[in-house]
């Protein structure tokens, strides 16, 4: 019984090493990517970066709600590596959830091309996006963190990947909390994500499925408020309509990053219907109704909510160390 006992000892101490030490790849893994990368490389990589959002966005305040959208269209496929950036006819620019709708390409490059006059080959096209799109946030009166960087650039786009793993306007609640999932995000980075809505503006392609006959009732979304669906049936009319027509994404707060989105959504004034099934689809009684009845009172946890959505998300799948590259050229693998 005693050889018994010591062969069960060891083989448990065994067990507990193994585990202790893939913990410790882990937490390795997690903390290769920090607020301090460039310190000593690029010191003045964030300077950088947030005059070229400025600029952009003194231009068009419609750009800040692009520039996040590239960092979250990009770090659901193939996680944050920049990916999304690559020109050719098979990338992830020409799959259905960005073509004709992914903006602000031409603003990466400007500010890509800035940073490698001052520090060539060194910094991240993926770790660009991440700062700008931290920097639209607070550039739009929301929140501020610390980005973690150490990004590196992928060598390949992945188109198929983008048409099956990005969020639509056009998903169920269920699926949209399962794409979440799949990238190791949850229910409430669904909600809190869901609020950088709260700036930009969506085509008409994107929600006119609601204007006529929606899912063949002959009417209208029931869920979306009569008056905001009489203003955009004369935008985006049924026969002969422009589908690349645009509508604020948050009526009556368009530029300001703040909770009014959740307040919309409340009111039945949610624009896409992935936005307003957060609140009145049936799913939602058990999942997400009460995420978006809080952050409509209460602003201060939706920023502290969605600065932590955005830390998990821009840490999707990076790659670090000697994967990738440092692309020069944001557009094109070296």
């Amino acid at each position: 019984m005693k050889g018994t006992s010591n062969t069960f000892n060891a083989f448990s101490s065994l067990i507990i090493i193994i585990i202790m030490t893939f913990l410790g790849l882990c937490l390795v893994a997690r903390s290769q990517l920090t607020a301090d990368f460039y310190v000593k490389t690029c010191p003045n990589v964030a300077k950088i970066v947030r005059r070229g959002v400025q600029s952009a966005m003194r231009n068009e305040m419609r750009m800040g709600g692009s520039l996040i959208r590239l960092h979250f269209h990009d770090c659901f496929v193939n996680g944050c590596d920049a990916s999304l950036l690559l020109d050719g006819s098979g990338g992830e620019k020409f799959a259905a959830p960005n073509l004709n709708s992914a903006r602000g390409f031409e603003v990466i490059d400007a500010i890509k091309s800035s940073v490698e006059s001052e520090c060539s080959g060194v910094v991240s096209c993926a770790d660009i996006l991440a700062i700008a799109a931290r920097d639209s946030v607070v550039l739009s009166g929301g929140p501020t963190w610390k980005v973690l960087l150490g990004r590196r650039d992928g060598l390949v786009a992945n188109q198929a990947g983008a048409n099956s793993s990005l969020p639509s306007p056009f998903d169920t609640l269920e699926v949209i909390i399962n794409k979440f999932v799949n990238v190791g995000l949850n229910v409430t980075d669904v909600v809190s994500l869901s609020g950088s809505h709260t700036f930009g503006f969506a085509r008409c392609a994107t929600f006119s499925n609601r204007l006529f006959n929606f899912n063949q009732t002959g009417s209208q979304d029931v869920t979306l408020e009569s008056t905001m669906a009489s203003e955009l049936q004369r935008l985006c009319p049924q026969v002969n309509g422009d589908v690349n027509k645009i509508a604020p994404l948050d009526r009556n707060s368009v530029d300001l990053f703040d909770n009014h989105y959740f307040k919309n959504l409340i009111d039945n004034k949610g624009l896409l219907g992935s936005d307003q099934i957060l609140y009145s689809s049936e799913t939602a009684a058990t999942t997400t109704r009460s995420l978006v009845e809080i952050y409509s009172n209460d602003v201060n946890l939706f920023f502290t909510d969605f600065v932590n959505s955005m830390i998990k998300m821009a840490d999707i799948s990076p790659l670090t160390g000697s994967a990738g590259e440092i692309r020069k050229n944001c557009r094109v693998a070296n």
